[in-house]
């Protein structure tokens, strides 16, 4: 959105983000001079998230502060993307408020794995906002939009061939993953090569048949594009990126984590990854020695849903939701399994 909305010369639009340290972000080029504040983060180790040490981590008080030292009441709208600060504050000052996200779409009746009722005042309540646009990988019957993917990574991937039956690299990113853990796994495979992008890492290194890399957009969408599968947790955004490529997928959901869990049951049902709970190089082998890829056509351009922004009438979703579905393309068979999930209500 960020580069569509570059090319509106009459509007001003300023970036917040939270839940992060101020130097972990990073490949921010297109936000400009952005802003950041503390907000909320979950604590997580060895791949699932630690409740009670969130709750520790996370100090109310400075959120509330961080809240009400925002001043935000300029702006004709924000536009959120499950951020709590920015949404507390819109709230707060009565500005109009927009959620455009994948956390957006489970306020509808979409596959869920696990959901508590905890999770669902969460989601309600997180980052409030006035409007709601969610994003998924298929509507089911309600006002959600696909997800666009960018122009720049499907444009790569059309002039680059890769053989996936061969022993090609394999692209990993686990960030809630122990390093170690991850290590004993794939150093168990040394027929196969590995990249892996890793926070912990600051530096590339080769260890045996493991390539470490640190953090990085760019070099990151490189080892996408040419690699033979994309072994990750199961967010959303990633998992997009490989199905519009047509990348094979073996997800370990962070586990505790509704949304990434429900992700893995949808992309499952339908045929679209295989999904391991535990990381161990077994389940891992299986799924190189049987792997396949799927490609599903998203929109690569969000100038029709920032032209739909702009004319402000945030409650007519139905329009904005047609336009980009007729983007899609959906495989025959999956398409089949998406008919048969909308006829039984999921």
């Amino acid at each position: 959105m960020a580069e569509s909305f570059a090319k509106q010369s009459d509007l001003q639009v300023d970036y917040l983000f939270s839940g992060r340290a101020p130097d972990a972000y990073f490949d921010m080029q297109a936000f400009l001079e952005y802003k950041t504040r503390r907000g909320f983060t979950f604590v997580t180790e060895s791949g699932q998230i630690k409740h009670a040490k969130t709750l520790v981590k996370n100090n109310v008080l400075t959120f509330a502060k961080n809240v009400s030292a925002l001043n935000i009441k300029d702006y004709d709208l924000l536009i959120n993307d499950f951020e709590p600060v920015s949404a507390w504050a819109a709230k707060k000052a009565g500005i109009p408020s927009l959620s455009v996200s994948h956390q957006a779409a489970f306020l509808h009746h979409v596959p869920r794995k696990n959901q508590s009722l905890i999770d669902k005042v969460v989601t309600r309540c997180f980052a409030p906002t006035q409007y709601t646009l969610g994003t998924h990988w298929y509507h089911f019957g309600y006002n959600i939009i696909p997800p666009v993917v960018a122009r720049d990574l499907v444009a790569q991937a059309r002039s680059f061939s890769v053989n996936l039956n061969t022993h090609s690299q394999i692209l990993v990113y686990l960030p809630f993953e122990s390093l170690q853990n991850i290590r004993t796994q794939l150093h168990v495979l040394s027929e196969y090569q590995f990249v892996c992008y890793h926070p912990s890492i600051q530096a590339c290194r080769r260890d045996r048949n493991i390539r470490w890399q640190p953090l990085s957009a760019a070099t990151f969408k490189k080892h996408l594009v040419k690699c033979a599968g994309v072994i990750s947790n199961c967010g959303f955004e990633l998992s997009t990126e490989c199905l519009s490529i047509g990348k094979p997928l073996l997800v370990k959901p962070l586990q505790k984590q509704y949304e990434q869990l429900s992700n893995a049951y949808t992309l499952e049902k339908l045929g679209l990854c295989s999904v391991i709970n535990n990381l161990g190089a077994e389940e891992i082998d299986d799924w190189l020695q049987s792997k396949q890829g799927i490609k599903i056509n998203f929109p690569t351009n969000c100038d029709s849903l920032v032209e739909w922004i702009k004319r402000g009438n945030w409650q007519e979703t139905d329009n904005i939701c047609q336009s980009l579905w007729r983007q899609v393309k959906f495989p025959t068979h999956v398409k089949d399994k998406l008919d048969k999930l909308l006829s039984t209500n999921i």
